[in-house]
């Protein structure tokens, strides 16, 4: 991680910050404990009006920078609010270097001081990031934060250590995504997971195209028929003594789609290098879960390989086996997916766990409904689906829950196969991708997250920076740590 946290005692800020920021409520009001004072009428004839995410540079008498951060209402001042102030201090800290923050003081009561403490380390760390790995000289553009160390005064250890390991985490999946798609391969991903995943407690197996063909992966192979790159399973395990619950989380891994023979046009296949945006996301959990502890057993399951056109590639009507023998008619190629899905869902009932999440970019549908800072929610069970938003909500990764309409099933009856991979065209995609994968779960409750829009954006907001986000991890974390059998 490229910055560093430390932690203070209430009223510490040590003499090495060249950067402070404060909160400021809406109404121009400061908390106590907030540090330093600052003129509130000259932050007005600014145009700060305490909104959030509004941060005002101020020059303090020592020469350093004092940063104004918007809280917006006090009573308002929840966990993602503070990752909102956190990241908006980050991009006005400037060429500054070392850093000091005091947004704590404006958690609202009743919220933690761990709970704080980790939402504003997630903010401050999750915004300074910035994918550099390509550039000859990355500090050219002027884009990114000069920050290397930050202070959290008055913050709790526990949580700050939390924050810094679910960052890490989301940036990491930040990273894989963001690697060119020659780059990142099917084989290349599952080695980067093995090098990731060295910690105790942590065991990874890989199946090659021979195991994957062994096991009768008929969907994972349709899809990687048409690619020069041979598809990988990568499955993590985490497995705690004495754990009698276990979760599995089944991510899409496509790392390029192209639309395979039912092409992309050029500028949709641009971005497409994001379609392995949920293996990025489960895999990366369950490392993060690895590191912080969990009374759960948890599995990553990933099914991996490129949606390429050639000469072998599944062609529009061709009809594909998945793992559960449910045959597949494939009307476009262009909904690889959930082909690939299919067979991870099957592997994962297999085991039979208490619940299975999956997390995928699937429908564009997704982006029409909800845009790109809410990600949708399906799932055969209602308190799993509780239990998702829930954990969702305290990650500042809003969900909306879609109905898993039975009216729409026969939609994809087809005529030559038991399913066909597509339904009416333009209506209730979404819906109807969620009704496709629900076939291969059975009676096991499970969970769908369609994330096709907030797992890659194309400007900053927030804690999120432009490109892969990472949306999931953070999530996951919280959903499996605070797991209950649904019933």
């Amino acid at each position: 991680m490229a910055m560093t946290f430390n932690v203070s005692e209430p009223g510490d800020i040590p003499s090495s910050a060249t950067a402070l920021g404060v909160p400021v409520f809406a109404g121009g009001r400061m908390p106590e404990g907030a540090g330093a004072e600052v003129d509130l009428k000259f932050l007005r004839a600014c145009g700060f009006e305490g909104k959030l995410g509004q941060a005002q540079p101020l020059l303090g008498a020592d020469g350093n920078a004092i940063i104004a951060v918007g809280l917006g209402k006090a009573s308002d001042v929840d966990a993602d609010a503070l990752r909102r102030a956190s990241a908006a201090f980050v991009r006005a800290a400037g060429q500054a270097r070392r850093g000091a923050v005091t947004l704590t003081a404006a958690a609202a009561r009743g919220l933690s001081p761990a709970v704080a403490s980790q939402a504003v380390v997630e903010g401050l760390a999750l915004a300074s990031y910035r994918f550099s790995a390509y550039k000859s000289a990355p500090k050219a553009d002027g884009k990114g934060s000069s920050l290397r160390s930050v202070t959290v005064v008055g913050g709790d250890h526990d949580g700050v250590r939390r924050g810094q390991v679910v960052a890490e985490a989301t940036m990491r999946a930040r990273d894989w995504v963001n690697e060119p798609p020659g780059a990142m391969s099917p084989s290349r991903l599952a080695e980067v997971v093995e090098e990731a995943a060295g910690q105790d407690g942590v065991t990874v197996e890989v199946w090659d195209e021979f195991r994957i063909a062994e096991e009768r992966l008929g969907g994972l192979l349709g899809v990687a028929a048409g690619s020069a790159q041979p598809p990988r399973v990568i499955q993590v395990t985490y497995q705690p003594e004495g754990a009698t619950r276990r979760v599995v989380l089944v991510g899409k891994g496509i790392t390029f789609d192209s639309g395979g023979l039912s092409l992309k046009p050029a500028d949709a296949m641009v971005t497409m290098k994001c379609d392995m945006g949920g293996a990025a996301a489960v895999l990366n959990a369950v490392l993060a879960i690895s590191q912080l502890g969990a009374p759960v057993g948890v599995t990553a399951l990933v099914c991996a390989t490129e949606n390429m056109p050639s000469g072998t590639a599944t062609r529009p009507g061709d009809v594909l086996r998945a793992r559960n023998g449910t045959t597949i008619e494939v009307e476009n190629t262009d909904a690889e997916g959930r082909l690939v899905l299919a067979d991870g869902l099957s592997l994962a009932v297999e085991t039979k766990p208490a619940a299975i999440v999956d997390v995928a970019t699937l429908t564009g549908a997704q982006r029409v409904a909800l845009g790109s800072e809410v990600a949708a929610l399906m799932s055969n069970n209602d308190r799993l689906a509780e239990q998702l938003d829930s954990a969702a909500r305290r990650a500042g990764e809003p969900l909306w829950r879609l109905p898993l309409w039975s009216g729409y099933r026969s939609h994809i009856d087809s005529d030559v196969a038991d399913i066909k991979n597509m339904g009416k065209k333009g209506e209730a995609g979404t819906i109807i991708a969620g009704l496709f994968l629900q076939q291969f779960v059975g009676t096991v409750p499970w969970a769908h997250l369609d994330i096709a829009a907030p797992a890659f954006v194309d400007a900053d907001n927030g804690w999120m920076v432009k490109g892969a986000t990472g949306w999931g991890v953070r999530t996951l974390v919280e959903f499996v740590q605070a797991f209950e059998v649904p019933r």
